[in-house]
């Protein structure tokens, strides 16, 4: 198998080229793999079904430990392809309290942080 990311790469059914092709996309492209669905209403306002993640945007995480929790993002990680949520933590045995990494697929976006202005030139796009 080769070593280089493709970008003609479309699908396979083998769980190890899945892996390969994530770990071994470019950030551009990584970036699409941190987005996540909007709320009904963002949904209707704005005629998108998902969106990228961006720090700021207020979230509701629907799976997991912290499911029906909501939050505001702190952190976007591409490397991992993971999201940290202010409020989402756990305390370490030394007291001290750590970020738990959610992945996009499990979060809906409920409120958009919309100060960057190419982002909200993306959302006034028909």
């Amino acid at each position: 198998m080769k070593k280089e990311f493709s970008k003609h790469w479309i699908s396979s059914k083998q769980p190890r080229k899945q892996r390969k092709y994530l770990y071994n996309a470019p950030l551009n492209i990584r970036q699409i793999f941190v987005s996540a669905h909007l709320s009904k209403e963002l949904r209707k306002k704005h005629n998108k079904r998902s969106i990228i993640l961006k720090k700021g945007d207020k979230v509701k995480i629907m799976r997991g430990q912290f499911k029906n929790k909501f939050g505001k993002i702190e952190k976007v990680n591409l490397k991992d392809i993971t999201v940290f949520v202010e409020g989402i933590q756990t305390t370490k045995k030394d007291g001290s309290k750590v970020y738990i990494p959610i992945h996009p697929s499990n979060i809906i976006i409920t409120e958009l942080n919309l100060e960057d202005k190419h982002r909200r030139e993306i959302l006034e796009r028909k």
